[in-house]
């Protein structure tokens, strides 16, 4: 493409060079520059990408596209400079134009929500896949076709680039997927990676506080969640949530909620629990629905029931999505349960906040023994540390605090924070090495009890100051009964 057709519908200015230079990509990364690509200037937190101008030339970069001024190397002058009022912004455009925006051929559903939005984004899928649908799921556990993960070299996000979102977009299209469901995290809305992307639904699940830090405060948060409702057509909403619903006064026409309050579209009721299994009872203003999931627990239904929304505003009927929800399962690292030979319930979560902790651990059964390994990530969200302790100290029997992903801070002082929630009476053990407090917490568990190691989930590594480990909490409880099985072999 020609960079002249990738500006003529934007703001810009051209300085040197020519127009008529042929544009095969775009890159902010200047380490990444390849021959044919225009290279952005962004400010990050720390540097300026201007640093790395002549870098990116000396790669191959046909065109530098900056939003501040810029002089360039005398031996690069015939270099077209463009200047843009938004360097963000843009590289969303042109990503999405140099792949011949590929979301306009796809059905987009794409999930906001402090907790929640990996579950559903898969509950999503696994419906639509029984609706006889090619469905993708790009998000933070990785991107998958039809519920098998895609190898990508791209760094996991959970809200991908957009220079690396829509080529993959182009893909999914081109191998035949009709469907994509997304995860819009807080800071990939706010960065802009998904303005160019043409949404279908937006789901809302929750808000609390989370990356707080990352946004400057609460309401700058709130406002990077809004940018989904501006960008979507049709709105799902959790109506029992007050940051969900207020998205909706915005633009009731094209929003629809869910909830157990009786003022939501689609209202909730839950006739009976039992272990594994949960039937609820769906009414809108027209209609009612018996449906039956494999799960108890008022967050499971929540998430369940926004995922058959979903489907549901894209254009299939409840009777048909409702047939196929008892067969929904969680993805990796969501209540993920480690079935071993001793007779405990081990399950890994990546609850990591007070809302998520407080959702898991509600769905057990309160008259069996509880352990709880868990801690806290350093450098972030340092205020719901002592909310994650009250949760903790509220339903579990036995604590064993450790390390989460530390980053720069001393994991002694994040543990003492989450102390300081605690009812005086808890008992807790601490071991700063996650794999010793996992291994102790199953070591002191008996048959019956039960174990939840949360934080992490599917992740495999742990963050130490600059450097990632790898490392499994799956794995190191797997490693745990492995070595207590007896060794077997042929005398």
């Amino acid at each position: 493409m020609q960079l002249a057709e990738l500006l003529k519908d934007w703001p810009c200015s051209v300085t040197g060079g020519s127009i008529r230079t042929i544009v095969t990509g775009v890159e902010d990364y200047a380490q990444a520059v390849k021959p044919g690509d225009i290279f952005i200037v962004r400010k990050g937190k720390k540097t300026s990408g201007s640093r790395f101008v002549k870098e990116a030339l000396a790669r191959g970069a046909v065109a530098i596209v900056s939003e501040e001024s810029i002089s360039l190397p005398i031996t690069d002058q015939n270099i077209p400079f463009v200047w843009v009022p938004n360097t963000a912004l843009f590289l969303s455009y042109a990503s999405a134009k140099l792949a011949a925006f590929p979301a306009e051929a796809l059905t987009v559903i794409a999930i906001t929500g402090t907790n929640g939005k990996t579950t559903v984004s898969h509950f999503v899928s696994q419906l639509l896949r029984a609706l006889h649908k090619n469905v993708a799921v790009i998000g933070t556990v990785g991107f998958f076709i039809n519920g098998q993960k895609q190898q990508t070299i791209y760094e996991q996000l959970t809200t991908l680039q957009a220079k690396e979102l829509h080529p993959i977009l182009k893909q999914c299209a081109r191998n035949g997927v009709t469907h994509v469901v997304l995860e819009a995290s807080s800071m990939g809305l706010q960065q802009h990676r998904l303005d160019h992307c043409d949404i279908d639904c937006g789901v809302f699940l929750n808000l609390s506080e989370d990356h707080l830090e990352d946004h400057g405060g609460l309401e700058a948060y709130k406002r990077a969640k809004k940018r989904l409702a501006d960008l979507s057509k049709k709105l799902v909403l959790n109506g029992d949530d007050n940051f969900c619903r207020s998205v909706g006064i915005y633009d009731k026409k094209k929003s629809c909620s869910f909830g157990f309050d009786n003022h939501n579209d689609l209202h909730i009721q839950i006739v009976s629990e039992s272990i594994g299994k949960t039937v609820l009872c769906l009414q809108t203003s027209s209609s009612e629905h018996i449906v039956e999931i494999p799960f108890i627990g008022k967050y499971h239904v929540q998430n369940a029931v926004a995922a058959l929304m979903a489907i549901w505003r894209v254009g299939f009927s409840i009777e048909e999505i409702a047939e196929h929800m008892w067969s929904l399962r969680l993805p990796e690292g969501r209540l993920e349960k480690i079935d071993n030979a001793f007779g405990i319930d081990v399950y890994v979560d990546y609850a990591h906040t007070a809302e998520a902790l407080q959702a898991v651990l509600q769905t057990f059964d309160r008259s069996r023994t509880l352990y709880l390994v868990f801690s806290c990530g350093g450098n972030r969200d340092k205020a719901k540390r002592f909310a994650m302790g009250a949760v903790a100290s509220k339903y579990a029997d036995i604590i064993f605090l450790t390390t989460d992903n530390p980053r720069d801070e001393d994991p002694i002082l994040i543990n003492e924070s989450i102390i300081a929630g605690f009812t005086e009476q808890q008992y807790y053990e601490i071991y700063l090495d996650r794999k010793v407090a996992i291994h102790k917490a199953l070591e002191k568990a008996e048959k019956g009890d039960i174990v939840l190691v949360a934080g992490k989930g599917h992740e495999q590594t742990q963050q130490i100051k600059n450097e990632k480990f790898p490392f499994s909490d799956q794995q190191c409880v797997r490693d745990y009964f492995l070595n207590l099985m007896p060794e077997s072999g042929v005398e």
